[in-house]
């Protein structure tokens, strides 16, 4: 059953998504090619959460051994943080939760490690772009399909590829919430009729190559399953008759 939100409820998950917002800003603030590990980076991110009164949403979720998932370059979701420095060229995608005051939000953003490649610039853009474009989508009267098939759309005229084996989802008291399958591909005009008070999470996965992934040794990391780059954003959103609110955002 999809639960929709009160306007008292999407504030409380405001006040989580800012926390989310924080921190990705925190740890892309701190990010040093050459120096600077996914392992402190975490660190970081932990640091911003406690001192929000707040509980990592990923950390021991499912098993997951860390507060945010890390993925570098051909990494697309659940990267552990490890203790390799980040290298001039490479791009991070840095993708966490927050739980506060008993709500959730859930964010994720693919910076940039120093200078990098025109073709690692245009994932970049387009991913993003591709994120803002579903979220337009995502009008009560719609259908989530609306979102996906819209994504999958920008992305390929661009000539990438969107991940089919992960998508985005309901959000609120619980981490995953009805609807469980908000894709970032598909066709328009199906799945579930978007309402007022509905909270997804919109998360566009776009890889430069193939669209297909696979899973390495550590049982979490999912990585392209051609080595080429992926990158990942996505934010907690509210959809009420009064539009499109944002709520991983600082402002």
């Amino acid at each position: 059953m999809i639960l929709l939100k009160s306007k008292p409820e999407i504030e409380k998950m405001r006040a989580s998504g800012r926390v989310v917002a924080r921190a990705l800003r925190c740890m892309s603030e701190a990010i040093v090619p050459g120096k600077t590990t996914p392992a402190e980076l975490d660190a970081v991110a932990g640091r911003i959460v406690a001192e929000a009164g707040g509980t990592p949403s990923f950390l021991n979720y499912r098993g997951f051994p860390a507060n945010t998932c890390i993925s570098v370059n051909e990494g697309v979701v659940h990267g552990i943080p490890n203790q390799v420095p980040l290298q001039e060229g490479d791009i991070v995608s840095l993708d966490m939760g927050v739980l506060l005051d008993g709500w959730h939000a859930d964010g994720a953003w693919t910076y940039p490690v120093g200078s990098i490649s025109p073709e690692a610039q245009k994932l970049l853009n387009v991913t993003r772009e591709s994120l803002y474009q579903g979220i337009a989508k995502a009008r009560v009267g719609n259908r989530i399909g609306d979102i996906g098939s819209t994504v999958q759309r920008y992305v390929e005229m661009n000539g990438f590829s969107v991940v089919r084996d992960l998508v985005g989802h309901g959000i609120g008291r619980k981490l995953h919430e009805e609807p469980d399958f908000v894709p970032n591909f598909g066709k328009p005009n199906t799945l579930e009729m978007i309402r007022d008070g509905m909270t997804i999470c919109i998360e566009p996965m776009v890889n430069q190559g193939t669209f297909k992934v696979k899973t390495l040794d550590d049982k979490w990391t999912l990585v392209t399953a051609d080595g080429k780059l992926s990158a990942h954003f996505e934010h907690t959103i509210a959809i009420t008759r009064d539009g499109v609110d944002i709520l991983t955002r600082e402002d």
